[in-house]
């Protein structure tokens, strides 16, 4: 029976995540303390204590959420739970994939997902671009929306989270005419996300040209498992093609809904949301309700995700 191991991206954070699997497993506060020296600062301490609006900030939510999920990953094998099939990670989550894959060491991906969020910050100035999302229409309508409301600017879907659910990115005017636009084609809801980051869309183009020169810097490997990636829905093992897909995933689209799908052509029976929260399960039912999706984050998550997807022989 095939698995995947399946990451959440920016918005699974909260005050105080992780904090009952800490207290039965050690591995998790030393995974934090990992990242800590790399960071600078106390990651475990503000992911337990907060503010939220420090937590919330996309220089400390991914490094965070990050190490939440590598943390995880760790002590599935603690557990002796076995190797998946195939792995996938959402927007930031891909990184937390490529290191499950063994493509990437933790370390370095933490020093890049710390960049990641500071060029992301910084490459529009705040206010000047937003992000909603638009449920209940197609793809097609959304996309339809945001070519006729972009005018000189941008304005462009940028993750296609599941049937009915896509997320539009660009500059905050475009987005409001185009939220505008799909409320007029029958959205059940067009609203704006709090976030001031127009992620994975054309405006980060800037900020994944230095994101690119970083990742030259860093030692990548051929993954052992096949990493299904955001930007082509396909299964890659090729460090190369990781790399040169992770720089084009800035500023395209976050293709969820085909990346589900194509674990399941792959012959996936079983996922593993393998982090905070369990956004990625709520999505998966909406993409395919015959995918079973177990949490690994507390003790008894683990216990039955073992038991569903079996341990090593």
């Amino acid at each position: 029976m095939k698995s995947a191991f399946i990451f959440p991206g920016q918005g699974a954070q909260s005050v105080g995540m992780l904090s009952e699997a800490s207290e039965h497993w050690p591995i998790i506060e030393r995974t934090f303390s990992e990242a800590s020296q790399v960071l600078g600062y106390d990651l475990w301490h503000l992911c337990q204590n907060g503010p939220a609006e420090e937590l919330n900030q996309t220089t400390v939510t991914q490094p965070a959420l990050l190490t939440a999920s590598v943390a995880l990953w760790r002590q599935w094998f603690v557990a002796d739970g076995s190797r998946p099939d195939l792995v996938a990670g959402h927007s930031l989550g891909e990184y937390s994939a490529l290191v499950a894959a063994e493509s990437l060491n933790f370390s370095d991906a933490v020093k890049l997902v710390k960049l990641r969020g500071e060029l992301m910050q910084t490459a529009v100035p705040a206010g000047e671009g937003s992000m909603a999302a638009i449920i209940g229409l197609e793809d097609a309508q959304v996309e339809q929306a945001c070519a006729e409301s972009a005018g000189n600017e941008v304005v462009s879907a940028v993750n296609y989270n599941a049937p009915g659910q896509v997320v539009i990115a660009g500059n905050a005017a475009a987005v409001e005419r185009a939220i505008a636009a799909c409320k007029k084609l029958g959205a059940k809801k067009a609203m704006p996300l709090p976030v001031s980051v127009p992620s994975h869309c054309e405006l980060m183009k800037g900020a994944a040209e230095e994101l690119g020169a970083a990742l030259n810097e860093v030692s990548f490997n051929d993954a052992v498992i096949p990493v299904i990636q955001n930007v082509t829905a396909k299964p890659e093992l090729d460090r190369d093609n990781l790399k040169a897909n992770l720089v084009r995933q800035l500023y395209s689209p976050v293709r969820w809904t085909d990346s589900v799908r194509t674990l399941v052509d792959q012959g996936v029976e079983q996922a593993v949301e393998c982090g905070a929260g369990r956004v990625l399960a709520g999505l998966i039912k909406r993409i395919d309700r015959g995918l079973p999706v177990h949490n690994i984050e507390k003790p008894d998550g683990l216990q039955s995700a073992l038991a569903a997807v079996g341990k090593q022989k």
